[in-house]
């Protein structure tokens, strides 16, 4: 079956799948619709938790590294408050360590100092106090020397001569405060393999404002990464800090770290997303002063995954609510279906003539609503049939026994004139011949037959011919033609005879030598088609449509009887869309055709 017929078939012309696939169509547009927008609610959601998430993160090491830097402030701050610790700490940079060291001693001696008041013992102290801490470092720029504290080991002093170190250098030329410290600083203190960061404070004079020195601490990172894993919630990106040249002095990922960050331009004005090695959400939180920046990235990669559960279970579920949307409605609207479909079917074996059968829908529905008043009407039209068609046919019966009886008077005075006229002008030679034809033809006129066939009908008339052309010998001639295959099927009783009479009576020219009358029997397309044509007198057009009108007529009429109940018969037996025509031009003759189906079972059934 062609694609075009099955669309015809299942869908064009089937309501009920139109209604399905609506329903169909409908459910799957709004589930996916709905489970998409739940999708998308459930994911900015967790967007916006990661994203807290990420602030706290990041708002949590930025207090941390913005602690140690106003820690370093106030270490400096404590110098220049405390009078005797600041002059200790100028004498300290501004001169070797042994005349410091000595100096030192010669005021402890003296009773003039206590050992509170001595820079050294300071930092040792705070370098007990904080844990955070790798290294204190405490630089000379007038004798080029650096003083190192070191957790867990005792403090050095390290000469930093520019003649052969870059220590001199690296002090001149750092200038921010808070930055990733120097390869050479770390190789000084011996932590070149440590993640730290560095805390840089300058340290003047405060009568002069001399640069004296600086103070430098590490830092290690370690606490960073408590203070990542601290929160109550799991942070699923990363936590940079950053020095105000770019490079990276903590990456919680381990990652970047030591290394200048290749995405710190697009960090300057940030968005919410920014494509960094990937499309990420980033956060930032910046220390004008100190030069850091503390930087939240996570990747979207990272949120899509963790809602990949969610996402199948979302799919799922939707697919679910379509099956069980579909299902329920197709399940319904398939019984529906079928109950319209018998009820269809029985529609049509009532159009083909059954009138017994009753449909079975016992629902109170619409449907069992239409099946219920398709019986009833059935019953009523059951009733009609035998009231009304019953006695129309009986009507009909009555009338064909009437033209039966009118006809078999008139035709055995014509016969039997016929014989009386033939007898005396030629002596009755052929007499025999004739009254042979007669008896045959009154035989097969009153014979009943249970099966009469368009071949006994055929038979009837060549007789009838036969008779009247003995009469007008020599006055007209009669061929019949009939397909084979044909003359078995039936036929309704004395439906030509009446048609072959109209032209004897009416139509012969009896002064003329070149009458003739065929007849023509064929199939066509199941209908059967039988001519009678003759060359006679013909039927003037006014006569010809005033003979049609009557043949029209419901009420009986004395005038064109016989082509009437002819006429008429045939609707009865096989339907309105069969009966007699008639063609007539006036000198030239007439053309009667009648037609009817060829199906055997037609006649018994199709009233």
């Amino acid at each position: 079956m062609s694609p075009a017929r099955l669309y015809r078939k299942y869908i064009k012309n089937n309501m009920f799948t139109k209604m399905l696939l609506l329903i169909a169509l409908i459910a799957v547009v709004t589930i996916v619709t709905l489970s998409y927008l739940m999708y998308y609610f459930l994911f900015q959601s967790a967007i916006r938790s990661e994203l807290d998430i990420q602030q706290t993160a990041v708002e949590r090491v930025e207090r941390h590294v913005n602690q140690k830097y106003e820690n370093v402030q106030l270490y400096v701050n404590d110098l220049y408050r405390n009078s005797s610790l600041g002059i200790d700490t100028s004498y300290f940079l501004m001169n070797s360590f042994n005349e410091y060291m000595a100096k030192r001693m010669n005021r402890i001696a003296g009773g003039g100092q206590s050992t509170s008041d001595s820079v050294v013992a300071y930092f040792k102290q705070k370098l007990d106090d904080d844990p955070d801490i790798e290294n204190i470092m405490l630089y000379s720029a007038e004798k080029q020397y650096v003083y190192v504290y070191k957790q867990g080991s005792m403090t050095r002093l390290y000469q930093a001569n520019a003649t052969y170190s870059y220590i001199p250098d690296v002090m001149a030329m750092d200038t921010q405060s808070v930055t990733l410290p120097n390869l050479w600083v770390r190789k000084l203190a011996g932590d070149a393999n440590l993640p730290l960061f560095s805390i840089r404070s300058p340290i003047n004079d405060m009568a002069t404002y001399k640069n004296l020195g600086q103070l430098l601490i590490l830092y290690r990172t370690e606490a960073l990464d408590a203070i990542m894993n601290s929160g109550d919630d799991s942070f699923k990106g990363s936590v940079m800090v950053m020095s105000g040249d770019g490079r990276v002095m903590y990456d919680s990922s381990g990652k970047y770290y030591g290394q200048k960050y290749p995405y710190a331009d697009k960090l300057i004005t940030p968005k919410e997303t920014v494509t960094l090695d990937e499309e990420s959400y980033i956060t930032t939180a910046a220390h004008n002063q100190a030069g850091y920046l503390v930087v939240g990235i996570t990747p979207k990669r990272v949120i899509s995954e963790s809602f990949h559960g969610l996402q199948s279970t979302i799919i799922i579920s939707a697919l679910l609510c379509i099956v069980i949307a579909v299902s329920i409605p197709s399940l319904m609207i398939v019984n529906y279906s079928k109950r319209t479909d018998n009820i269809i079917r029985f529609m049509r074996k009532v159009e083909k003539g059954e009138f017994v059968a009753r449909m079975q829908d016992t629902k109170e529905d619409q449907l069992g609503q239409i099946a219920g008043s398709f019986n009833e009407m059935l019953d009523e039209l059951s009733r009609y049939i035998d009231k009304v068609y019953k006695a129309e046919i009986n009507q009909k019966n009555a009338e064909l026994s009437a033209l039966q009886a009118r006809i078999n008077p008139h035709f055995l005075y014509n016969t039997l004139e016929v014989i009386r006229m033939r007898a005396l002008s030629q002596g009755a030679q052929d007499v025999g011949d004739m009254i042979y034809s007669l008896s045959m033809l009154f035989k097969n006129i009153v014979q009943h037959k249970s099966h009469y066939t368009l071949k006994d009908e055929l038979e009837a008339c060549r007789l009838y011919l036969e008779l009247f052309r003995i009469r007008y010998k020599d006055k007209y001639i009669y061929k019949m033609h009939c397909d084979e295959h044909i003359k078995q099927v039936p036929m309704i009783k004395m439906s030509l005879q009446p048609l072959i009479e109209n032209y004897i009576v009416h139509g012969l020219r009896s002064d003329e030598d070149d009458n003739w009358l065929t007849i023509n029997a064929s199939e066509k397309n199941g209908e059967i088609s039988i001519e009678i044509k003759d060359n006679g007198k013909g039927i003037d057009p006014g006569e010809l449509e005033e003979i049609k009108s009557r043949l029209e007529m419901a009420e009986s009429s004395g005038e064109s009887f016989g082509l009437r109940s002819v006429h008429e018969r045939l609707k009865l037996t096989y339907g309105n869309s069969y009966g007699m025509d008639i063609e007539s031009e006036p000198g030239k003759g007439t053309t009667v055709t009648i037609n009817f189906p060829a199906a055997e079972g037609k006649m018994n059934n199709d009233v």
